[in-house]
């Protein structure tokens, strides 16, 4: 299993990034996906999931209406697409394997900065 982020980066606040995950090693479209943040000295942060077929997003409060999660199961990928960005977005974002009761593999992450 191997989850690759990318599409980080610095962006002043207001602005857009969208992250994307190429998942490899499994059935993609089998398995529900989240995004997880990690803000330095803070512990990880739930961001949004979806389910196998994409039908379904879920969002924490904190990005709600700002972020939009998806995916392509044709081509293997997850993706965030972020709007609005603001200083808190600040974080290490993951893309990661949902279970019902957890997450069992994590990508390396990407680097997000918001700052003017």
């Amino acid at each position: 299993v191997q989850l690759v982020e990318s599409g980080g980066g610095m962006v002043q606040p207001g602005g857009s990034l969208r992250l994307s995950c190429a998942a490899s090693g499994f059935t993609f479209s089998s398995y529900d996906m989240s995004w997880v943040r990690q803000a330095p000295g803070k512990g990880p942060e739930w961001v949004s999931a979806i389910n196998t077929g994409g039908g379904s997003t879920y969002y924490a409060d904190s990005v709600k209406g700002r972020f939009t999660i998806s995916r392509d199961n044709a081509k293997n990928t997850l993706y965030l697409q972020m709007n609005s960005l603001k200083p808190e977005d600040t974080a290490l974002y993951y893309c990661a394997r949902r279970l019902p009761d957890g997450y069992d593999y994590w990508g390396q992450g990407t680097q997000v900065t918001v700052s003017s």
